[in-house]
């Protein structure tokens, strides 16, 4: 989906409950930020976010914009059913650097 992204927790942690109460409020905090700016510059209806943890055991959260007639409507997204890069040549440094930009004025 265009406008993926992943926020990594910078200490090692499998779990939500192994971050101390400062820590998942300062989690928090930066999820809210990333999705705030994800919103901003990709214009998605909804953002999905994903914690699993299971093929990578360390905390991160997966954000997913979601957008009208997007190919997953009504239902969850399922990347395995995705077959080429939502992006063309350079969107895909475009977009990151257009996130990056707004993270770092706000």
């Amino acid at each position: 989906m265009q406008g993926y992204c992943c926020l990594v927790l910078k200490r090692h942690a499998v779990e939500l409950h192994q971050l101390s109460a400062d820590e998942g409020a300062a989690l928090m905090k930066d999820l809210q930020r990333v999705a705030k700016a994800l919103q901003a510059i990709t214009g998605a209806v909804k953002l999905n976010y994903e914690i699993h943890g299971n093929t990578i055991p360390h905390l991160h959260v997966h954000l997913l914009p979601r957008y009208r007639g997007d190919p997953f409507k009504d239902g969850p997204i399922d990347p395995r059913l995705i077959q080429k890069s939502p992006y063309e040549a350079g969107e895909f440094e475009n977009f990151r650097r257009r996130l990056q930009a707004r993270l770092s004025t706000g």
